[in-house]
């Protein structure tokens, strides 16, 4: 299985990219993580917020494998626990297809990717920097995959 982080946004600071690398790194054969970036509609030029999110949608749909189960990463969606989210990707590994986690960018995600979602998963009661997201998401997923495999790396 491979999980998919699919974010708009190109360029993150070296701190950020140095973080997602080792974590990348840790992940066993069996749950490979990859990192698809999508680039940032501009927002100049009299174009609305909708027109903007809508142009992010599809560079993000065009990033998505096909017949991904596709994960929105959403202010108003379900807010899990570190372990709830390894029981979730147990459920993912089971069902045995690759998942698609979906960042968007400063405007948030389109509301017809938000409804295409088969899930929708709250990173954060707090506003945080597109980069920190991306950490913050490749720690919990480790988390959770160690959880998972019994490994010492979370403690309750």
């Amino acid at each position: 299985m491979k999980l998919i982080v699919v974010a708009v946004g190109q360029r993150v600071p070296d701190w950020a990219q140095a973080a997602w690398d080792d974590y990348v790194k840790r992940f066993p054969p069996e749950l490979r993580v990859e990192l698809k970036t999508v680039k940032t509609e501009p927002r100049a030029g009299g174009r609305t917020t909708e027109q903007v999110k809508a142009a992010e949608r599809q560079r993000i749909e065009a990033a998505v494998p096909r017949g991904a189960r596709l994960v929105a990463l959403d202010e108003h969606g379900t807010s899990l626990t570190t372990v709830a989210l390894a029981a979730r990707v147990r459920q993912w590994q089971l069902g045995g297809g690759d998942v698609a986690l979906m960042i968007g960018g400063p405007d948030g995600l389109d509301p017809l990717l938000i409804q295409a979602a088969h899930e929708r998963i709250r990173v954060s009661d707090l506003t945080l920097p597109h980069a920190m997201v991306r950490v913050l998401l490749v720690e919990q997923l480790y988390r959770a995959w160690s959880i998972n495999a019994g490994h010492p790396y979370h403690r309750e």
